[in-house]
């Protein structure tokens, strides 16, 4: 499983980026996808999450700013970000999980670096 993401720059504040996780295979195979982020000297926090039967949720910070959508033709999920704050400032790494037989698996991408300045 491999998951490529991508997207992330320098914008100022009040800007928009896009940022896209391409799946090495169909993303209907997952149970859900997710967008988390961690900013330097925090944690990992979860932005976005969408499920396989299309429902999202959001993390209270970004709600009405954020929003996560997947394109199930080209196995692709993105996140749209708008009014964009220097607090949302992070790495953006997108997230996989699978339940199979009972066992959880979780998947990760390599991370994406956005940066909110003027």
């Amino acid at each position: 499983v491999q998951l490529q993401a991508s997207g992330g720059g320098l914008v100022q504040p009040g800007g928009s980026l896009r940022l896209s996780c391409a799946a090495s295979g169909s993303i209907l195979g997952y149970n859900a996808m997710a967008w988390y982020r961690q900013a330097p000297g925090k944690q990992r926090e979860l932005v976005a999450e969408i499920t396989y039967g299309g429902s999202t949720n959001y993390a209270d910070s970004v709600k009405g700013r954020f929003t996560m959508s997947r394109d199930n033709t080209a196995n692709t999920v993105h996140l749209q970000m708008n009014s964009l704050k220097p607090e949302d400032t992070a790495v953006y790494y997108c997230n996989a999980k699978r339940v199979v037989v009972g066992t959880p698996f979780t998947y990760w991408g390599q991370g994406t670096l956005v940066t909110v300045s003027s």
